[in-house]
C-alpha cells in the first residue's frame, strides 16, 4: 500500500482486491457519528481526531481514478496529524486485510460466490477500538433508531469541534469526566448509562487498552473472554465486536439476523440458533462473515 499526501489530501492506493462501495455499505456503521455519506455510497465522511485528541478535522474519502483519495476541508501544516489521518483511513476501510482464502471459500459455495466477484467482505470500523466498542454497546437490545440516537447524543455533547463545527467522536477522557445521570438524561442511554461511565474511566485510567485487542496474540477464544469480562458486552456484542477485529468464527446472531435468515433459507419459519449455525459450517473460522454478507446481500442489489 503506497501513499503521497500533500497539504490538502491524502492519496492511497487501494489493495487489489478491494470494493469502497461494498466496505463503506458494509453494515450500519457509515450511518453513526462521526460518519456519514450519500446513498450512492460513493463517499464517506468522517470527522477525525489528532494525537492529543484537541483538534478535530472533517474529511471525505472517495475513490479517484481508483485512487482512494482523503480530502480535507482546511490546511493542516500537523504531518503528524495527516500520517494519522492516513493510517485512521487505512484501519477504517481495513486495506490491510486479507481475505484471499475467505474468496476461495466462497468461490466453492456458489450462493455466495457474489462476495470474491465484487470484492466484498470488508467491514467498516472506526479508527479506533474504543470507539467500536462504544457503538457497540449502543445496539444492544434497542431499535437501530436509538442506536443512532444515543451515538449522535454522544457526538454532539462530547465531542471536540471542528472549525466548521463537525464534531469528532468523544475521548474516553472527555466520556469518563460526565457522571451516570448525563448518560441516562441528556445520551438516553438507559441501562447503559452506568456500562458507558466504566468502561470509559478504565480506559482513561489505563485499566483496560481497547487498541490491544488488535493484537494477534491472543487466541480468539482467549480474547472473546476479555470482551465479556467488560460490564455490557454479552455474546452477541461480544463476537460483533471480533468481527470488528478481524476474528469472524461467532455468528454474532441476534433477532435481525435470524429474522433475515429465516426469510432467505427457511422458508420464513423458525428454527433454532444450531440449524443457523450448522448452515455455515463449510465457512470454518469465516463463518460470522459469510453469515452477515448472506444477509445483507439485497442492500447491494437495491443500490
Amino acid at each position: 500500500m503506497s501513499t503521497k499526501i500533500d497539504r490538502i489530501s491524502i492519496s492511497i492506493s487501494p489493495p487489489e482486491r478491494f470494493s469502497f462501495k461494498h466496505t463503506v455499505g458494509s453494515h450500519g456503521w457509515s450511518d453513526l457519528p462521526p460518519f456519514s455519506t450519500g446513498e450512492s455510497l460513493s463517499e464517506l465522511e468522517y470527522t477525525f481526531l489528532d494525537k492529543s485528541g484537541l483538534k478535530a478535522v472533517p474529511a471525505k474519502i472517495s475513490i479517484v481514478n481508483g485512487e482512494i483519495t482523503v480530502s480535507i476541508s482546511e490546511n493542516i501544516d500537523d504531518k503528524i496529524f495527516l500520517e494519522k489521518i492516513k493510517r485512521d483511513t487505512a484501519h477504517i476501510l481495513r486495506l490491510d486485510e486479507d481475505l484471499s482464502e475467505f474468496y476461495e471459500i466462497v468461490d466453492v459455495e456458489g450462493n455466495l460466490k457474489w462476495i470474491s466477484e465484487k470484492y466484498a467482505g470488508r467491514l467498516l470500523r472506526s479508527p479506533t477500538v474504543f470507539e467500536d466498542l462504544i457503538k457497540t454497546i449502543c445496539t444492544t437490545n434497542c431499535s437501530w433508531s436509538l442506536t443512532k440516537s444515543m451515538v449522535s447524543n454522544l457526538v454532539r455533547e462530547l465531542g471536540v469541534s471542528s472549525n466548521d463545527g463537525a464534531k469528532a467522536f468523544p475521548t474516553a477522557s472527555a466520556m469518563a469526566s460526565q457522571p451516570e445521570s448525563f448518560y441516562r438524561e441528556s445520551i438516553r442511554a438507559g441501562y447503559r448509562a452506568p456500562y458507558l461511565v466504566e468502561i470509559a474511566e478504565a480506559v482513561a485510567s489505563k485499566k483496560i487498552d481497547p487498541e490491544s485487542w488488535l493484537s494477534p496474540d491472543l487466541s480468539t477464544a482467549e480474547l472473546k473472554n476479555e470482551l465479556k469480562s467488560v460490564k455490557g458486552i454479552g455474546n452477541y456484542a461480544a463476537e460483533n465486536m471480533l468481527k470488528l477485529l478481524g476474528r469472524y468464527d461467532g455468528l454474532a446472531l441476534d433477532s435481525w439476523l435470524r429474522a433475515q435468515f429465516y426469510k432467505k433459507h427457511n422458508f420464513e419459519e423458525t428454527c433454532d440458533d444450531k440449524t443457523i449455525r450448522d448452515f455455515y459450517e463449510n465457512f470454518g473460522s469465516w463463518r460470522g462473515l459469510a453469515i452477515w454478507c448472506d444477509m445483507t446481500q439485497r442492500w447491494f442489489e437495491e443500490n
